[in-house]
């Protein structure tokens, strides 16, 4: 597997596995345990450091399906506001953005990594990216994010991404399968299939994202608010680390980070 270096960091290869952290600066998140207010916001990041992020991700804009939406100068104000508290902190940095505007912004801080769920579905946006000779996180979109629906149609979607990379010019970067019930086509079948069938992604030779906390398809089979998915999450994080996850996304760092260290203990008999 090709390695994507972040921050001199190594993602994928031979590289341990890696957790990246989760700042949300959306009030309007599926999650809002998970809500961090500006003034947190580098407190909240050496605090997950410390529990074992090596990345921290920061976003300010949902988008889980039917929550209210904002406008990009809200997104670009929210997440501008939120750097500035991590500029000079040496704290590697992604940012989750998905608009050439907000991710214009972001390219006036320290950040490391761009988090792009449209997985370079705008022109303008990927030769941002490629500019800025940042690394990227991009998720398997054909034109809008989540609309790969099905195994097949995300293995086509992450074709097309990594054709969009060739043509900008990008080299280092991370592919996301993006499970999750991005739209109203995609079910919750859709998503244990492709977490079922996650290792079927290792085709593509790049390091595979795991973006699966406390997300609506664990809370639907277990019947539980997104506050109460951490062992239902924690459970798929143990799956699809078997079947080839280089980087966990995560809200809860401190036990994902056990699960990671057990699997790896077990995996390489250390």
């Amino acid at each position: 597997m090709q390695h994507c270096v972040v921050n001199g960091l190594a993602v994928g290869g031979k590289a341990p596995v890696r957790i990246m952290g989760v700042i949300n600066c959306s009030m309007e998140s599926f999650y809002s345990g998970s809500f961090v207010p500006p003034e947190a916001v580098q407190a909240k990041a050496v605090e997950m450091t410390e529990q074992g992020a090596t990345i921290i991700d920061i976003g300010a804009r949902s988008t889980a399906p039917n929550t209210q939406q904002i406008s990009g100068k809200t997104e670009a104000e929210r997440i501008d506001t939120a750097l500035m508290e991590m500029d000079g902190s040496g704290i590697t940095v992604s940012v989750d953005t998905t608009h050439p505007g907000v991710l214009a912004v972001c390219l006036k801080h320290d950040i490391h990594l761009v988090n792009d769920i449209g997985g370079f579905a705008s022109d303008a946006y990927a030769q941002m990216v490629a500019d800025s000779r940042l690394p990227a996180i991009l998720m398997a979109s054909f034109s809008q994010p989540g609309d790969a629906v099905g195994l097949d149609a995300t293995i086509r979607a992450l074709s097309t991404v990594t054709e969009r990379c060739e043509r900008a010019g990008v080299t280092d970067y991370i592919l996301d399968p993006g499970v999750g019930i991005w739209t109203p086509l995609r079910s919750v079948n859709d998503n244990w299939e492709l977490c079922s069938h996650f290792d079927v992604f290792q085709r593509f030779n790049r390091p595979l994202l795991a973006a699966i906390s406390r997300k609506t398809f664990i809370g639907l089979l277990l019947n539980k608010p997104p506050e109460d998915r951490l062992y239902g999450s924690l459970a798929v994080t143990l799956m699809l680390l078997s079947k080839g996850a280089s980087l966990i996304r995560t809200h809860d760092v401190a036990a994902t980070a056990d699960v990671v260290k057990v699997y790896e203990r077990m995996v390489n008999k250390a």
